[in-house]
């Protein structure tokens, strides 16, 4: 199979585990924060179909895919009983983060897989290197005579950038975004109406205007972390 299909293959796998895992998060939290809606309607679950949204996590991936953006997207949103909760603004501050966190975790776990593998297989630290390069888009990369664990270490990579990019996308503070649901608290309620308005457009201008500039100033810096501390522990 083509070595560029082969890694399409793995980003789109990994990016549904990604959206499972952050939806269920959000569900998780809500329920036990009091909101048994999302639980009841089964989506405190790992099940990928219980969360995929046709635009946001089939068209928007494909889209960034075709024209070689940063492959990002949406889920189905977790449905929430706000009345439900204890403390309103808190906790629906706290189902929101839930998501975003679960995403950092992901790639903070997948970091420290990878760093296992590279002290403890034979040939690890080449295997670890080169999973970086394909994933980075770095072309010519030699992959023969790589140790077995060498499509774990590549799958792992992609657990780390994935996630990477799906936490700080989904902090950005524009409908229908996480990070929009955690401003519209501290809105003055004309502000909150106007904003609640915005909707999709402000995510299309985000793309077409900010949306490189939004990833080079918070996405790059975060990703740097985590390969340095690939490399160095």
């Amino acid at each position: 199979m083509n070595q560029e299909v082969i890694l399409v293959l793995f980003q789109v796998v990994v990016l549904v585990l990604a959206f499972s895992v952050h939806e269920c998060a959000h569900a998780w939290v809500a329920w036990k924060l009091g909101d048994p809606t999302a639980m009841m309607l089964g989506r405190v679950t790992l099940n990928p179909l219980k969360h995929l949204d046709p635009l946001g996590s089939v068209f928007m991936p494909l889209l960034a895919l075709v024209y070689h953006w940063p492959l990002i997207g949406w889920a189905k949103p977790t449905p929430v009983t706000a009345r439900n909760f204890k403390n309103y603004k808190r906790d629906d501050i706290l189902v929101t983060l839930a998501g975003p966190a679960s995403n950092l975790a992901s790639a903070s776990v997948a970091l420290i897989l990878l760093v296992i593998i590279k002290h403890i297989t034979a040939g690890g630290l080449a295997a670890v290197a080169t999973a970086v390069a394909l994933a980075s888009n770095i072309k010519g990369i030699p992959t023969v005579g790589l140790p077995a664990l060498f499509p774990v270490a590549l799958f792992l990579y992609f657990v780390v950038l994935i996630n990477l990019l799906l936490f700080i996308f989904n902090l950005i503070p524009i409908p229908p975004l996480d990070g929009s649901h955690i401003l519209r608290h501290f809105l003055p309620y004309r502000a909150l109406q106007l904003y609640d308005r915005m909707g999709m457009i402000g995510l299309i201008v985000l793309f077409l205007i900010g949306g490189s500039f939004i990833f080079t100033v918070f996405f790059d810096p975060l990703l740097r972390t985590f390969n340095h501390l690939l490399f160095t522990l």
